[in-house]
C-alpha cells in the first residue's frame, strides 16, 4: 500500500535494534484518514472470505480493526490483556510474548463473544515474531471457530513471524513489509 509506505518513510523513526516507531499515526496518535484507507484495503483483500467477526488484541489493534469492521459490517472482538472485575469469568485464553515489552502475558476473550460458527479475520498493527497472532489463534481454536486470515499493517520481514505463520498455513496479508532498517534507513520488500 503506497500511501502507507510513504507515511512510514515520512514520519517513521528507527530506534534501536528492530524498533520502528510509527506512533505519530498508527499506535499512539491516530491518522484517521490513513486508517480509513487501511480499513478499506483490508476489506479489498478479504471481502470474499465471508468474515463474521474481526479479532484483535488490545490496545494498538483496536482502532485499525474498528475502522476495517465498518467495511465488513461485522463486530470487532478484542482480547484483553488484564483481568478485571468486568471481564466474564468464562474466557478463552491465549499466551503472548511481547517483543517490545519483553514480557509474556495472557490474553482473554469472553466465551459469550466467540462461537464455533465464527469465521474470523485477525487484524493487528505489527507482525514481528508472530506471537500476538498465535495467541489469538489459541483463542480461536479453543472456541472451535475458524481463522480465515490475518491482516497486518506493517510486517517486519526481517523477523520470523511472517514465515512462521505462513508455514503453519495461515493466510497473512501485510500492507507494508519492511525488509530491513539498516543505518536508520527503512527498506521495503
Amino acid at each position: 500500500m503506497e500511501l502507507l509506505k510513504r507515511k512510514i518513510l515520512e514520519v517513521g523513526r528507527v530506534e534501536g535494534e528492530g524498533i520502528l516507531k510509527v506512533d505519530s499515526f498508527l499506535n499512539h496518535q491516530l491518522d484517521i484518514v490513513l486508517l480509513n484507507e487501511i480499513g478499506r484495503e483490508f476489506y479489498r483483500l478479504f471481502k470474499d472470505y465471508e468474515i463474521t467477526k474481526i479479532l484483535t488484541a488490545e490496545v494498538s489493534g483496536i482502532a485499525i480493526a474498528t475502522i476495517a469492521a465498518q467495511y465488513f459490517n461485522v463486530p470487532v472482538v478484542f482480547a484483553k490483556k488484564t483481568l478485571s472485575k468486568n471481564l466474564d469469568r468464562e474466557t478463552y485464553e491465549g499466551e503472548v510474548y511481547s517483543y517490545t515489552k519483553d514480557v509474556t502475558y495472557k490474553i482473554r476473550v469472553s466465551k459469550r463473544y466467540l462461537c464455533e460458527e465464527d469465521k474470523l479475520l485477525i487484524i493487528d498493527d505489527f507482525l514481528a515474531n508472530g506471537e500476538a497472532v498465535l495467541g489469538l489463534k489459541q483463542i480461536i481454536d479453543s472456541a472451535n471457530a475458524s481463522l480465515l486470515g490475518v491482516g497486518i499493517v506493517i510486517e517486519k520481514g526481517f523477523q520470523k513471524g511472517g514465515k512462521v505463520l505462513r508455514e503453519k498455513g495461515i493466510e497473512v496479508k501485510s500492507l507494508a513489509i519492511v525488509d530491513d532498517m539498516k543505518n536508520g534507513k527503512i527498506n521495503f520488500r
